[in-house]
């Protein structure tokens, strides 16, 4: 029986990071994966595809602008779904080759079947023949992840009634594509069929989409999705969702008690993901799950047995793929007898709509619920020249600081680049910054990152200079 110091079950990117760093750290390390290709849902159906074709589908939007710039095009200009989602392929399977990579690279050896305990330290891996071969686990790392969550009364057929997974294979472009759920993952995959012509509604249980984000940033984002034309029903309850034929037909509830009643060609259900613990006997290795279904782990991410750890989204916080490799990294880094630390707070959450959506820290809302003394300075984009030069002048830049030290304890923006721009308001806050030490930085002229210095002089003594 093969034996290893550790056993990653998972090649998300949480597990592939986890497996790559043990190795790093001497560890004889193997990783179990259930399908053919290795990085899990982030880089198979999830975030890798997902941005490919949002890129795709941003030259569309772009090319409505193109006159503007004294770009002239003559003749018919066709999008090809087909080969839009062929490229995204072949981004997701380089993608997937370069972990394959990794892995060789760092001796990690692969396993291709079901990950599942016989015991705390005996894996079985059963695979596609339904043959099963046994390894022996030091220690092991569960990392695996998530899969789309669904409401009780919903019937997906992952064909008319479909989850993310679907919505990047889709044989055309719908007519009208209803989106259950106004978060990141739906907001994200409705730009795409909204820029490729669809009529795209969501229905939204809460009173504003992003609800978990600052409510800034929701209403900035809801105003310029709405100009672009996609339709919001907020405070909806969805009632029902039914197929006939082609037809695909969604009731909700308003606050008011009236029935809306939306028929489309394509209902998406994006109301967020569960954690995937199917098939992994947890139990047998005394491994407990939460009543929420996510593995029950420590502050050192350590299970109820003590040779077993869990990462990423199979545990509590956020379902984040950088949240799941920091992880990965923390264990592997403590089972070498290092004492690392990360700092959920400080983790940046991102949704990759254009404008860009970032966040890092506390909102206004949390810092009000915990009775903070704050202060807050916003600084718009199209104040800006380098948004003016790009006409990309939709959105702000938000920093809330402690009125009493001047502590940054949040920075929220919207805008063209904020996925990148967020990484200067992490570091700032792992070193504590104030608003005025951010203030007194130089930032290159002209930058989209001007704003973030701007939103910091707004919250020194409202001292911003170009507003």
């Amino acid at each position: 029986m093969n034996s290893f110091d550790v056993v990653v079950i998972g090649s998300g990117p949480g597990g592939y990071v986890s497996a790559i760093r043990c190795a790093q750290l001497g560890f004889k390390t193997a990783i179990i994966e259930k399908y053919a290709t290795l990085g899990g849902t982030c880089l198979n159906v999830g975030c890798i595809p997902s941005k490919a074709l949002l890129a795709s589908t941003h030259f569309v939007e772009e090319m409505a602008h193109f006159a503007d710039h004294g770009i002239e095009i003559t003749g018919e200009v066709n999008v090809d779904l087909q080969k839009m989602i062929a490229r995204k392929q072949a981004v997701v399977d380089q993608t997937c080759g370069g972990v394959k990579f990794l892995m060789d690279k760092n001796q990690i050896t692969v396993f291709e079947g079901v990950g599942s305990f016989e015991n705390a330290t005996t894996l079985n891996v059963t695979k596609k023949d339904g043959s099963v071969e046994q390894i022996q686990a030091k220690h092991t790392i569960i990392a695996t992840g998530s899969k789309p969550s669904t409401l009780p009364f919903i019937k997906l057929d992952k064909e008319r009634i479909i989850t993310s997974t679907e919505a990047l294979e889709l044989k055309q472009v719908p007519e009208h594509l209803v989106i259950i759920g106004g978060g990141v993952i739906g907001l994200e995959l409705g730009q795409v069929y909204l820029r490729l012509g669809a009529k795209v509604s969501v229905v939204e249980y809460a009173d504003r989409v992003l609800p978990t984000m600052d409510s800034a940033v929701s209403k900035e984002l809801t105003k310029v999705l709405k100009k672009q034309g996609m339709k919001f029903f907020v405070s909806h309850k969805v009632q029902g969702v039914e197929r006939q034929g082609d037809v695909v037909r969604v009731t909700a509830e308003n606050k008011k008690g009236e029935i809306v009643t939306l028929e489309a060609d394509y209902a998406l259900v994006a109301v967020g993901r569960r954690p995937y613990t199917d098939g992994l006997n947890a139990e047998a290795a005394g491994v407990k799950l939460t009543q929420r279904g996510q593995v029950e782990v420590n502050d050192h991410l350590q299970t109820t047995a003590s040779n077993i750890y869990a990462i990423g989204d199979v545990v509590r916080g956020a379902m984040l793929a950088h949240k799941a490799e920091e992880e990965g990294v923390m264990v592997a880094e403590f089972l070498a007898g290092q004492r690392p630390h990360i700092n959920y707070n400080l983790i940046p959450g991102v949704v990759y709509t254009w404008p860009e959506v970032a966040a890092v820290g506390k909102t206004e809302e949390q810092l009000k619920e915990q009775s903070v003394d704050y202060k807050v300075g916003n600084f718009p984009f199209k104040a800006l020249g380098r948004a003016r030069a790009s006409a990309d002048t939709n959105g702000f830049v938000k920093i809330l600081a402690d009125k009493n030290t001047d502590e940054v304890l949040g920075i929220h923006m919207v805008g063209a680049r904020a996925a990148d721009l967020i990484a200067e308001a992490v570091t700032a806050m792992e070193f504590r910054a104030s608003a005025e030490d951010i203030s007194r930085m130089s930032h290159a002229h002209p930058t989209f990152a001007e704003a973030i210095k701007e939103a910091a002089l707004a919250a020194t003594d409202n001292r911003a200079l170009h507003v």
